[in-house]
């Protein structure tokens, strides 16, 4: 029903006047937000995007100080490649390097690779021929040193064997195409000194020598059985005796020797055993000095060595390729190369944009990462600012290197 007077008509077109203002208000304001809506939702959208990108960079940034450059020397190549930290026999697995019997890699194969520009040797085995005692074994060998080659053919060795190497000059009468390595054993000898049994192996001929050999200084009181001319054979039975006194021994070890080389194939910081070496021992006498039947004293009248020690010969890595090259360039001192290589090693890695979640950065882990930045502006790519900074810092708060480095290892923070 519609209304038929002119007043009521009026009265419905007011009403559809103000609904329709209402809608078209709400309309404008709906608008009015949209304008002020997008900048904000496009601000917020670009944001995010940027938050997630920068956790992205700085994840990878993270993910990129885990993996090491290692440069791997085998069979005439040399190849440059990244890893994550792992053992040094676990990445030749990872390369399908293999390893055969008789080939030496320095630096071990269980060594952990914890640095930047870490280097692995590979040396492969050449036919070598052991001649022990009239036998002879045709064995494959890389090792450095004719003891070395020796035990790596499985061959038991003795501290006073002399063992030789020799290159090979007649094919025909050496029956090998490699090198010839010669054991020359030392004797068997039961030296009874004082009353103490021993048992010495000797290279001596005749007692003697032997006793030459020994360093043994007879006193007038002191008899020798059998004569000193006598030829030493497997198990001779010597005697060294004295007369009227009462005699004390006591064995003591002999320190092991060590020769340590320096070598420029090797990353510094690494080490190889190349000869492994032993302690020996000797045997001290005493003549006792009593009085009454008790001891008031005792002098010495006898050292003598019943077991030689072995020379340890062990490889050092002495270098400075890449970052590490930068020491030099800082003003470092070289005797504290060592010290410095096993802080930043333990530190950052040699990472020069190290940068952990507390905010320490650079290659020592400066805290805050603005104490370092205010130094070294470009930090990230300057290593040599920040050893400079670095080495001003141990030097000022600990005196020396040393003390830095000693600090970090008993505490694990410097």
């Amino acid at each position: 029903m519609y209304p038929r007077s002119s007043r009521q008509r009026e009265g419905w077109r007011g009403r559809g006047r103000h609904v329709r203002d209402g809608w078209r208000d709400k309309l404008q304001r709906l608008i009015n937000m949209h304008r002020i809506m997008v900048p904000v939702l496009t601000f917020l959208t670009l944001l995010v995007i940027t938050l997630i990108g920068y956790a992205a960079v700085t994840d990878n940034r993270v993910r990129s100080t885990d993996s090491l450059v290692v440069i791997v020397s085998h069979d005439k190549v040399e190849q440059t490649v990244p890893t994550t930290p792992t053992t040094v026999g676990g990445l030749l697995k990872k390369l399908n390097i293999s390893i055969s019997e008789g080939d030496v890699v320095e630096p071990a194969l269980s060594t952990e690779i914890r640095q930047d520009d870490f280097r692995i040797n590979v040396y492969r085995s050449k036919p070598v021929e052991v001649i022990d005692a009239g036998r002879r074994t045709l064995t494959f060998s890389a090792a450095a040193t004719p003891r070395s080659i020796a035990m790596q053919s499985g061959i038991e060795l003795y501290p006073e064997d002399i063992i030789e190497e020799q290159p090979v000059t007649d094919f025909l009468k050496d029956r090998t195409l490699g090198t010839k390595v010669t054991v020359e054993r030392a004797t068997p000898i039961a030296l009874n000194l004082y009353g103490q049994p021993l048992q010495i192996r000797t290279q001596a001929k005749t007692v003697q020598e032997l006793l030459k050999e020994r360093g043994v200084k007879l006193g007038k009181d002191d008899s020798v059985s059998p004569a000193a001319d006598t030829p030493l054979t497997a198990q001779t039975q010597v005697f060294l005796l004295r007369q009227g006194t009462k005699i004390a021994s006591i064995t003591e070890d002999i320190a092991m020797p060590v020769e340590k080389i320096s070598d420029p194939s090797l990353a510094m910081g690494t080490s190889a055993v190349r000869q492994q070496g032993s302690p020996g021992q000797k045997v001290v006498t005493y003549q006792l000095r009593l009085q009454n039947g008790v001891e008031v004293g005792r002098d010495v009248i006898q050292e003598v060595v019943v077991k030689n020690a072995v020379k340890q010969i062990e490889v050092t890595g002495s270098s400075l390729s890449g970052i590490k090259g930068n020491m030099a360039l800082a003003g470092i001192a070289p005797s504290d190369y060592d010290y410095v290589d096993y802080v930043i090693t333990h530190e950052s890695r040699w990472n020069p944009a190290a940068l952990n979640a507390s905010g320490c950065a650079g290659l020592g882990q400066a805290c805050p990462g603005s104490k370092l930045a205010a130094v070294c502006p470009n930090w990230q790519t300057d290593p040599v600012c920040q050893l400079k900074f670095f080495n001003k810092y141990a030097v000022g708060r600990y005196g020396t290197w040393a003390a830095a480095y000693q600090k970090k290892v008993s505490s694990g923070w410097w």
